[in-house]
């Protein structure tokens, strides 16, 4: 599913006029998509009540269709019209149908919106659409500072927006202080950018991207997508009857210390639960015992050390002998940044042969403090930063990160020939090609220590299957979102822990191979 800016859907929706499909049509479709997710939203809408806000341009015109159609259900509906809208048919279809209209101009001190509002089951936002952001003032702030009010006091209250909230710049994501908070926000066609980044995100809601006839193939040659199930499920690796663990591949995790011991068993669990045949965890020796009286599954590969649980610098040569039997290298989750690690990792690096990689956590801190590191990596090495250590890694600040994170992810997977993984609320996948994914989750019960590790050993196990370093790191990103969900779903996203999402992986691959090929309307 493509990601389009506003310039974008702009264009697309000029191609649709040269190929048959003029505004008229699409403002038609979209409407009547509108109609069905409010009814889907409602259940039972036979007068219900529903207000809509209608705006001066084609997200007003959608709103019209939107209302017509669920008055010819049955709903009781009405209309605050913001603005004069000329010569336009579907006011003029809405008004043949005796619809309750309130032209803004002649409500004084919106005493008769408000009369309206009070009685309303749900408010549909058709102000402004993927238009050029403006700041939302007079009547028009008025307005959706008392839909706040109200979706504020009234609990069964929906407020549901059409194509994004207004006031959210549809693609940075920027918010005006009075843009609605939607419980749903159906987008037309293309989900934007905007719906993905903060703060505007936190305002969208449920979010349904709405099919409303556009040809996909218009936005072919767009690079950004949306992660959905159906593109997870046709990349997911084969598992053929007559396997033996060989077939899924090895994966080699060096890491864990003393004060990290839980990393290394997140990491190599998550690599074990995403597929994975065999996984080896190379670990200070001192720390093996330890480790498999919880990690059954794994072999291990005890590492010199000079001090408990550190690894030693001479441990590079002991790794760099076993690499040429494994798949994949997963290196630094929970490892530590003391001067022996340090030396360990530089001196591994400088091998001339090393396996596909994914280097997460105090690997990348270490990265970091060498000069031009990136051109000590194979291509496509795997990283998997949060914004912190992004913010190490390039030299930007956490507040730059944040600020554009599909332009910062894609800038560094191209300079540096890397995938990376930006994480986070709607974690960025971005690589050297110009490709990039977005995870359709934000969960804040992901936002625990450890749910990182299980992160980078999913999209090493799947790595290790054989996929190529983009599709494993999206499908790991995809899976560890849904197994979140499954976890939300069952026992909510507060005292959610790592390891509940451990068997929820297996459960979450099972979920996408099961699932209806999704169609129409999307939700997330």
């Amino acid at each position: 599913m493509k990601i389009v800016t506003a310039e974008e859907m702009r264009r697309i929706e000029q191609e649709c006029g040269k190929t048959g499909l003029p505004t008229t049509v699409l403002m038609e479709n979209a409407g009547k998509a509108v109609a069905e997710e409010v009814r889907q939203n409602l259940k039972y809408i036979v007068k219900q009540h529903i207000l809509f806000l209608i705006g001066p341009g084609n997200n007003g015109g959608d709103g019209l269709v939107a209302a017509r159609h669920l008055h010819d259900w049955g709903a009781e509906v009405s209309l605050w019209l913001a603005a004069p809208r000329q010569n336009d048919s579907n006011l003029e279809q809405v008004k043949q149908r005796g619809i309750h209209c309130i032209e803004a101009a002649q409500d004084a001190n919106l005493a008769e919106f408000e009369k309206v509002l009070a009685t309303a089951h749900c408010v549909v936002d058709a102000l402004f659409g993927t238009g050029k952001i403006r700041p939302v003032d007079g009547v028009i702030k008025q307005a959706l500072e008392k839909v706040n009010d109200a979706r504020h006091r009234e609990e069964g209250l929906r407020v549901i927006a059409i194509d994004l909230p207004s006031g959210l710049d549809a693609d940075t994501g920027a918010i005006d202080p009075a843009a609605p908070y939607a419980d749903d926000t159906v987008t037309l066609g293309f989900p934007k950018p905007g719906l993905f980044l903060f703060p505007g995100a936190e305002r969208v809601g449920r979010l349904t991207i709405a099919d409303i006839g556009i040809p996909a193939s218009l936005a072919q040659d767009i690079n950004t997508e949306l992660l959905t199930r159906n593109r997870v499920r046709s990349a997911l690796p084969p598992r053929p009857l007559g396997a033996n663990k060989g077939s899924f591949g090895k994966v080699l995790a060096v890491a864990g210390s003393n004060n990290y011991i839980g990393a290394a068993y997140l990491a190599c669990s998550g690599a074990m639960r995403a597929g994975a045949g065999l996984v080896t965890l190379a670990v200070a020796k001192s720390l093996q015992a330890v480790l498999a009286a919880k990690l059954t599954e794994a072999i291990y590969l005890p590492l010199p050390e000079k001090e408990a649980g550190i690894i030693d610098a001479e441990a590079a040569e002991t790794v760099g002998e076993e690499l040429k039997q494994y798949d994949v290298l997963l290196l630094g989750c929970g490892l530590g940044q003391g001067m022996d690690v340090s030396r360990f990792v530089k001196s591994l690096l400088r091998r001339k042969s090393l396996p596909p990689m994914i280097i997460d956590a105090d690997g990348l801190n270490i990265l970091a403090q060498i000069s031009r590191w990136w051109q000590n990596l194979p291509d496509e090495t795997i990283i998997t930063p949060h914004p912190g250590e992004m913010a190490r890694l390039s030299g930007k600040s956490v507040e730059e990160i944040q600020s554009d994170r599909f332009g910062t992810a894609l800038k560094a997977a191209q300079d540096w020939r890397n995938v990376v993984v930006l994480k986070g609320a709607y974690t960025v996948i971005a690589a050297p090609d110009g490709q990039l994914r977005v995870s359709p989750f934000a969960n804040p019960g992901l936002a625990s220590a450890g749910t990182g590790d299980v992160l980078c050993g999913a999209i090493a196990g799947l790595r290790a299957q054989g996929l190529s370093a983009f599709d494993a790191a999206a499908l790991g990103v995809y899976l560890h979102g849904l197994a979140g969900e499954i976890v939300r779903q069952n026992f909510g996203d507060a005292g959610m822990l790592a390891s509940d999402l451990l068997p929820a992986l297996p459960a979450a691959i099972k979920q996408v191979k099961s699932a209806t090929r999704q169609k129409g309307a999307i939700c997330y």
